[in-house]
């Protein structure tokens, strides 16, 4: 049986470009592609990998004729030297900029709802401390950022988790349930009923939120719960602009979160359509790595967020006991 490896040892032979091979090939799965890349010689590269290997004890890929797939102990390599690669880039980028006088860097992913409200007025505030706090901010679906946090390529997110394993590896803070609304254009003529039977709904094409995201999986169960089919003519799409320009060009509905359309149906431009289908709000909140606390600029935007949703649940609390 092979001895383990020790942390110091680990340290001692494993180097960057040992990193940038393993990740490289594992992209390529090929040996001649991958020592271009690297500006190497193709039998360099070999006497890289085949020394690699024998550090590690086991063989990091499959040698095919065709291909050189990641093994299956391989992987879990090719995942922690990407992981690495990534933060180093994110290391490099923040000591360029505090060398400048800069403040640092964060990257935040945020779906959709929340980049519509909470993100800006965030952004806008921890900028009015650090001006020169470089944010970069990723709009996309809860389980596409999820995938970057995984992979060390966000500082956090706000969202939600898509998955019960996720809530092994990150914490979840909770920020403020998310209310969902059925919206068309103002000439749709769902809009001449004054409450749209649910029967109604099938008759008409859907914009939707694609097969598992949180946002479709809400939707599908207030149909399954109202006792109606999901409706056949639709079109998926993660795309904000899409649902807007599809919904402004035809006679079609769509499920989105309130705060998303709100400029939309105080101009009168979408309808939102009264009907017995019960949807429920769906939380969101920041998403962290458990074995990477925030700190530094990361943390403050975090604490900004928390303090924001507080502010807003005050506010709504207020107005329920004066209504």
């Amino acid at each position: 049986m092979p001895s383990d490896i020790t942390h110091s040892s680990f340290c001692n032979w494993v180097r960057f470009k040992h990193l940038v091979l393993i990740d490289t090939l594992a992209r390529t799965r090929n040996m001649h592609a991958t020592a271009s890349r690297m500006n190497l010689s193709q039998p360099a590269l070999s006497k890289m990998l085949r020394d690699l290997e024998e550090q590690f004890g086991f063989a990091l890929f499959e040698r095919l004729p065709r291909s050189m797939p990641p093994t299956e102990l391989g992987e879990y390599v090719v995942r922690y030297a990407q992981n690495a690669l990534a933060d180093s880039h994110t290391f490099v980028d923040q000591v360029n900029r505090l060398r400048k006088g800069g403040h640092g860097f964060i990257k935040v992913g945020g779906i959709f709802a929340a980049t519509s409200v909470v993100l800006p007025q965030a952004i806008a505030a921890i900028k009015a401390r650090s001006p020169l706090l470089s944010i970069e901010v990723v709009e996309q679906s809860s389980d596409y950022l999820l995938a970057m946090l995984e992979q060390n390529k966000l500082d956090l997110m706000i969202g939600r988790f898509t998955e019960p394993r996720f809530a092994q590896l990150f914490d979840f803070q909770a920020l403020e349930p998310e209310p969902f609304c059925l919206v068309v254009n103002s000439s749709h003529p769902l809009n001449q009923l004054e409450i749209t039977p649910l029967e109604a709904l099938g008759d008409w094409p859907w914009v939707l939120y694609p097969v598992g995201t949180p946002i479709r999986d809400r939707l599908e169960r207030a149909f399954r719960a109202a006792n109606i089919a999901t409706p056949a003519d639709s079109v998926d799409t993660i795309s904000m602009p899409m649902f807007l320009q599809l919904l402004q060009s035809g006679p079609m509905i769509a499920m989105l979160p309130r705060s998303m359309v709100a400029a939309q149906l105080a101009s009168g431009q979408f309808r939102e359509l009264q009907t017995p289908l019960h949807l429920a709000p769906l939380e969101y909140g920041i998403i962290t790595r458990k074995d990477q606390p925030l700190t530094g600029s990361a943390q403050v935007f975090a604490d900004i967020l928390l303090d924001f949703a507080r502010q807003r649940r005050q506010a709504e609390g207020h107005k329920t006991i004066y209504k």
